[in-house]
């Protein structure tokens, strides 16, 4: 297959799902390395594509959704809860960033968009691999939030508040 076909077609798998698809998947759905994988999103960036890799895959830029910034504060315990109150009022939690006094602004993208998600995260974190960003300020993040309207990310504000992870800004 040439590579403008090849990336064409990975446009098109990427572009027609919500879930993100692994590098690994597109190596064997197309028979290539990892790296030309790389190289072909690259190449699609390039030629203007927004095009996310997430811990879980690539993704396609996102269609219109609201989106609200919540500062939060919990221990390393109830990242789950906080997740978990955050989809089950209709959310998706897009990113984590911290506001480091030295570093400044340190963020990841998460693309949290059900429990499981947010759980493999969680089991990610224990595991030891790497510490949650939020432990370099003491448990203050934020996140950036979206969702199908305003209200949603309304019922998510007061959810958060209720469970005692909101901070008031």
């Amino acid at each position: 297959m040439r590579a403008e076909r090849r990336r064409e077609e990975i446009l098109s798998l990427i572009g027609n799902t919500e879930n993100p698809i692994p590098a690994s998947v597109l190596k064997e759905r197309f028979d290539v390395s990892r790296q030309v994988i790389v190289q072909d999103i690259a190449i699609l960036r390039a030629n203007g594509y927004d095009i996310t890799a997430t811990n879980r895959g690539y993704v396609l830029g996102h269609t219109a959704r609201a989106t609200r910034i919540f500062k939060c504060r919990h221990s390393f315990d109830e990242i789950v809860s906080e997740g978990a109150v955050i989809i089950e009022a209709g959310g998706r939690i897009e990113d984590i960033f911290v506001n480091h006094r030295v570093y400044g602004r340190i963020s990841a993208r998460l693309d949290l968009q059900n429990r499981m998600h947010v759980e493999e995260l969680y089991r990610s974190l224990v595991s030891g691999a790497s510490k949650p960003l939020m432990s370099v300020t003491d448990g203050y993040h934020y996140h950036t939030v979206s969702a199908e309207t305003e209200e949603t990310l309304d019922e998510i504000e007061r959810v958060l508040r209720d469970s005692g992870f909101l901070i008031e800004i």
